[in-house]
């Protein structure tokens, strides 16, 4: 701490005998006096500048304290401002990551939506002949090249059958294509139980009866389907099981509930099976789009009403198994019906 010193306090004159001694005394009192008092005039004139520059240093003290306390603050606003900057960057990144993850959420749940497709061995776009499978469910699908003539005009395509794990000792062979010895070789030595057709189009009937004289399965068919049929087989090789919307049959472990499925023709039906959660709807509705018969649409109100109230009132996580193209689901095919209204 500074401070400001103070001067000596000057003592009078001393009493004396005589005149002269106090002249004598009062000269030299008096140099003395004025000895001390230019002493004490230069010891207050230093102890002034002293004062001053004290004064000085002073000021220049508290100057360097109010920068210092300035800086400081400014430090400290700093670090505030830097504390609010990072918290508001936080808060912004959080609220990105929220989004984020909202968007992530998103994602996940459309992928889900898709997840019965994109998981199902069925649901690749190739077309090329082969055998697929046999799945989880114990189904195997064989593609075979089909050549479709309709209204005088050739269409060529790789179609579906589909072969159905029963028991353990027999299969159901859907819409039987042109490759009779393929389907054989994929059922092996199991015992075909039944032969279920969707609609009596070649592509799903054109090998049912090689297929039944080498293991005289029965054939299910719609009564309706029974025109095109003859034409296809003659009227000796008649169906054996008439089938239709609302009824169902136990073949082996499961149970097969027939679909109604009028449109692409009078008597189409579809096959569902909830054990495993699997319809297969012919060419009622395929992947993205209603079947067509060629390149045309034979009734295609019925056939939305079909695919409408028959189809996608199913389970949304039914496998739907088409009579060409890949595999789909109840889930992604509603999504696209307002589209084909």
């Amino acid at each position: 701490m500074f401070w400001k010193r103070k001067s000596k306090k000057q003592d009078g004159p001393e009493a004396t005998d005589s005149a002269a001694e106090a002249a004598v005394d009062d000269t030299a009192e008096d140099a003395e006096e004025a000895g001390e008092a230019g002493a004490a005039g230069a010891a207050q004139a230093t102890e002034d500048g002293k004062a001053e520059k004290d004064e000085k240093s002073e000021k220049d003290r508290k100057a360097e304290e109010d920068t210092e306390a300035g800086d400081a603050d400014a430090d400290d606003d700093s670090e505030d401002t830097g504390s609010e900057d990072t918290g508001s960057r936080d808060d912004a990144e959080a609220e990105a990551d929220r989004d984020t993850g909202e968007d992530s959420d998103d994602d996940s749940e459309a992928e889900d939506d898709e997840a019965g497709t994109s998981d199902d061995i069925f649901a690749d776009d190739t077309e090329e002949a082969g055998v697929t499978g046999p799945d989880s469910e114990g189904i195997t699908r064989v593609r075979a090249a089909v050549t479709f003539e309709f209204d005088d005009e050739k269409f060529e395509y790789i179609g579906n059958t589909w072969i159905v794990q029963a028991d353990d000792d027999g299969v159901i062979v859907i819409d039987p294509g042109p490759d009779a010895e393929a389907v054989l070789e994929a059922v092996g030595e199991r015992e075909v139980y039944l032969v279920a057709c969707t609609n009596a189009y070649a592509p799903h009937i054109e090998s049912a009866v090689k297929i039944v004289e080498e293991t005289e399965a029965p054939v299910a068919l719609h009564p309706r389907e029974m025109r095109l049929w003859r034409r296809q087989h003659g009227a000796e090789h008649r169906p054996d099981y008439e089938v239709e919307g609302g009824g169902s049959m136990t073949i082996g472990d499961l149970q097969i509930d027939v679909v109604a499925l009028p449109g692409t023709s009078p008597g189409t039906v579809g096959y569902s099976i909830s054990q495993l959660g699997v319809v297969f709807s012919g060419d009622t509705l395929r992947k993205g789009e209603p079947g067509m018969v060629g390149n045309t649409y034979i009734d295609y109100t019925t056939q939305l009403a079909s695919i409408g109230e028959s189809l996608l009132s199913l389970p949304p996580d039914t496998r739907i198994l088409p009579d060409r193209g890949p595999a789909t689901n109840v889930v992604a095919e509603s999504k696209n019906f307002d589209s084909w209204v």
